[in-house]
């Protein structure tokens, strides 16, 4: 192994060999006591990152000109094709998707206004936002299928006999790209993590009414897709995660790709996950592929500045989601209400806002940081913004695994509550399918459990983040020597961000 390695890896331990405090299970409401002390863990986190990184660096040292992998097209299996294609399915689905979504409305404003009693609360920050973002990671985009402002519009249009084919009433911006779907996220970040009234049923439904009426003003002035493609915060951002994921949509017609109304990538002799030529192409050209985790996060294409910066923004939002449970956060806030005197109004929401947007700042700062290094040590004429934006969905897999180990404990013990919910989701007291009377299983996993998913999750999320870094890392570097040299700035992001995610997760929830 080459010095420069060999010290990159000894420094790493150094500086974790220094990390060491009591540890919790911090995804758990309950103290549990490490088997080892937590600097051991982080020790053994990071070198399993680190070793990860030399076996890529061996044996993964070359690729052809076209980057090919194994695809299964599930429309041409017998019986799976045929059930997938059928229009019913997709109108079923659509009718669920809308219904669901109409009782998100209905309990917010008319039910009782107590959030463990709402069907509201419940169903969008457990069942929605955190089941949506696994479900889109492990089995696909289906947010695409799901999302019901796209159902509910194109309804609109098909009872308006609208044109589909007829120009939207204005020209999308391109200098707009994603930039308000990232705005849209950041205010739904901040409604999550900072707005103390997210929980409130009646405030949460106006929240989803006003959303709801932003998305269709964007897509009846823009286009269904285009706004769906730059606009709509939720399918850009699952539209993420699910290049993680083993399934893709593909269409075959080249030429339907060069018309495409919202510029679709088209590097690759394929069109790949472009939902407009997907729904425009003829059967013979669409393919529902299964393929390897992570794939569609190794493919060539164009990254701009507001796509880089909306993934550096999806992954600092779910880190300051947990930072803000710990003790360290607690302390800062009362330090900041110590020596602000009076802020007016809710103190809290104000230190919290502070907190979001200062942390996206330092991310893109220290990403910006690293992104130099890379560029410095693989000897690239590259400005450093190209390199921040080529690398930036390497980033993915770590914001999922985070996203995991923070929400794993959330999902299975408080999403327990939609069981009885779904009985009486207004809390007028029904019992509509028996199940009102469930009290939740709080054995249903327990803390050493969170404790080891989430360690695993984090883990292998980096590991996975080393590999797609390096396959890119292979196509833009000149040879392979440029390569490996240029991501040692990249492990050494890698390996400290895991240590910063187990520290977080491992200290005692304060919230």
């Amino acid at each position: 192994m080459k010095a420069p390695k060999i010290f990159a890896i000894a420094l790493i331990f150094l500086v974790l060999a220094l990390l060491a405090s009591p540890a919790y299970a911090h995804g758990f409401g309950q103290r549990y006591d490490l088997p080892v002390p937590l600097n051991m863990f982080l020790i053994g986190a990071g070198a399993t990152v680190a070793l990860s990184f030399v076996a890529i660096g061996l044996f993964v040292s070359r690729r052809g000109a076209e980057f090919r992998y194994p695809r299964l097209n599930l429309l041409r299996v017998r019986v799976v094709g045929p059930v997938l294609s059928r229009s019913a399915l997709n109108a079923a689905i659509g009718i669920l998707s809308v219904a669901v979504f109409s009782l998100v409305v209905a309990a917010g404003l008319f039910g009782v206004n107590e959030p463990i009693d709402n069907f509201a609360p419940t169903f969008v920050w457990i069942i929605w936002w955190v089941g949506m973002g696994y479900i889109t990671a492990l089995v696909g985009n289906i947010w695409a299928l799901l999302n019901p402002w796209k159902i509910t519009y194109e309804w609109a249009e098909k009872t308006l006999k609208r044109d589909e084919a007829k120009p939207p009433r204005f020209q999308y911006p391109e200098r707009l790209d994603v930039w308000p779907a990232a705005l849209l996220f950041f205010l739904f970040a901040w409604t999550e993590n900072v707005y103390s009234g997210a929980s409130r049923p009646f405030s949460l439904a106006i929240l989803v009414i006003a959303y709801s009426v932003i998305t269709w003003a964007g897509m009846a002035a823009f286009g269904k897709h285009q706004w769906l493609r730059h606009g709509e915060a939720f399918t850009v951002l699952f539209g993420f995660f699910s290049r993680f994921s083993p399934t893709e949509v593909r269409v075959t017609d080249r030429n339907l790709c060069l018309s495409c109304g919202v510029a679709c990538d088209v590097s690759e002799p394929d069109c790949v996950d472009c939902y407009q030529c997907f729904e425009q192409a003829a059967p013979e050209h669409r393919e529902l592929n299964l393929r390897p985790f992570a794939v569609g996060l190794t493919l060539p294409r164009r990254v701009s500045t507001a796509t880089a910066a909306f993934v550096v923004l999806a992954l600092a939002t779910v880190t300051f989601d947990g930072f803000q449970d710990t003790p360290t956060w607690a302390n800062i806030q009362k330090t900041a209400l110590d020596l602000s005197g009076n802020w007016g109004g809710n103190p809290l929401d104000t230190i919290g806002t502070i907190g979001l947007v200062f942390v996206p700042i330092v991310f893109a700062l220290v990403y910006l940081g690293f992104s130099w290094g890379i560029r410095r040590l693989g000897q690239t004429q590259t400005s450093v913004a190209d390199v921040a934006r080529v690398f930036v969905f390497s980033l993915v897999p770590i914001a999922l695994a985070y996203n995991l180990a923070h929400f794993i404990s959330l999902l299975i013990i408080q999403g327990q509550l939609i069981i009885p919910l779904v009985s009486d989701p207004f809390g007028f007291g029904w019992n509509i399918l028996g199940t009102a009377d469930y009290r939740l299983n709080l054995n249903a996993i327990n803390a050493r459990i969170v404790w080891y998913i989430s360690v695993s999750a984090i883990v292998v999320g980096h590991i996975v983040s080393v590999y797609v870094a390096h396959i890119i890392s292979l196509r833009e570097m000149p040879d392979h020597a440029s390569a490996l040299r240029s991501q040692y700035p990249m492990l050494a992001l890698m390996v400290s961000y895991t240590a910063t995610s187990l520290w977080i997760i491992a200290q005692p929830i304060v919230g």
